[in-house]
């Protein structure tokens, strides 16, 4: 195998196969990157459950594969002279690379055992503007499950219906849902669920343009392509939380509230809630005022937010951290609190129709006084 091919480019490369190369495993050939050069250079990670290639031009002079070391042949590479740099691989997977006056000689391996990346191309893909596929991911993932106990729980759920995507995430404390519009219909409908780990390769390799990036869902896995970039994941296998029928609807009293503002004393208040003792956030809704108090073994805060709205007196105990994730994320300037009692979850919803999203938040007890 031989080819040329222009550094930052082989960088690139390198850098989106080599996310998802297994660090650790008993089949050693996953621990490199598999290169082919063909019609140009696909490099390959894979660490079984997920496999990245990516797709960069080339001069292939013989075309043939190998398994290039994946820290020694990254590291070589990003430190050569700009320009272009020639990799040949003999017979005897002797590896040789050359930029500039720099050279290196390395050992490869044999690509015979990489394992075969799983094919889901007899589908149908679906498509969506990068920057609407990287919202729906970035703005459900963090409410995934850490418990292995429930694996389901651990991904994120795509709803595939003819005219919008949604994707929602759960763990047991809160739950979060993001939901894109389509100016064209689908004509499709689907339903699965995406390991947060697969996910979050996503989401580094989109990009804040509008270019379309594509899903296509095989039997056991899903394959998404984004420019260049295919990757392929393992779906999650179970029953999801019937997520409809845990989000209070009908609410009898709802408030709006600023996002920033909003955000701005919770975050405040949280600066005394440590990790090691969560202390819950004490929440009153007046009339036309959020009052947040917590008492820590680091010390007390205070602090109030306007609000639009009678929240009539309602006392209420939240994780602090919980919301000010939800409020990160929030797209829009001003947001919707309803709310039922002390003892059923707050939901955040849009206050303008061009959004569809919500945030349910459980409560937490606190004590009186």
């Amino acid at each position: 195998m031989r080819f040329t091919c222009e550094k930052s480019m082989l960088v690139a490369g390198l850098n989106i196969a080599s996310r998802t190369v297994a660090q650790k495993s008993s089949l050693s050939v996953i621990e490199g990157i598999l290169c082919r050069a063909g019609a140009g250079l696909t490099p390959t990670g894979s660490n079984m459950d997920t496999a990245i290639t990516d797709q960069n031009d080339a001069e292939v002079t013989d075309a043939g594969q190998g398994i290039q070391p994946a820290k020694l042949f990254g590291d070589i590479v990003r430190r050569l002279p700009e320009g272009p740099v020639t990799v040949l691989v003999d017979e005897g997977f002797k590896v040789s690379i050359r930029a500039g006056y720099a050279s290196f000689t390395i050992s490869a391996e044999s690509a015979e055992d990489y394992p075969e990346l799983p094919d889901v191309n007899a589908g149908r893909p679906v498509r969506i503007p990068q920057n609407a596929l990287k919202e729906l991911i970035g703005g459900t993932i963090f409410a995934v499950s850490e418990n292995q106990g429930r694996p389901i729980h651990t991904g994120v759920k795509f709803e595939v219906e003819n005219d919008r995507i949604s994707a929602i995430a759960v763990d047991g404390f809160r739950l979060a849902r993001r939901t894109w519009h389509s100016d064209e219909e689908t004509g499709r409908e689907m339903n699965f669920v995406v390991p947060a780990a697969g996910l979050k390769e996503v989401e580094k390799i989109l990009t804040d343009t509008d270019e379309d990036a594509s899903f296509t869902l095989g039997s056991k896995h899903i394959l998404y392509q984004i420019g260049g970039a295919t990757l392929v994941c393992r779906l999650l296998e179970g029953d999801f939380l019937d997520w409809r029928k845990v989000v209070p609807t009908n609410c009898p009293i709802k408030l709006v509230a600023h996002v920033s503002d909003l955000a701005g004393s919770i975050e405040r208040v949280g600066l005394i809630v440590s990790e090691k003792y969560k202390s819950p956030v004490r929440c009153v809704f007046s009339d036309q005022m959020l009052q947040l108090r917590t008492n820590t073994t680091i010390g007390a805060a205070e602090d109030r937010c306007p609000l639009a709205g009678d929240g009539k007196e309602l006392e209420i105990g939240f994780n602090v951290r919980y919301l000010a994730d939800a409020l990160r994320v929030i797209p829009s300037e001003e947001v919707v609190l309803e709310l039922t009692n002390g003892l059923s979850p707050i939901v955040l919803t849009p206050a303008e129709e061009k959004f569809d999203y919500a945030y349910m938040v459980l409560p937490v007890r606190i004590k009186n006084g």
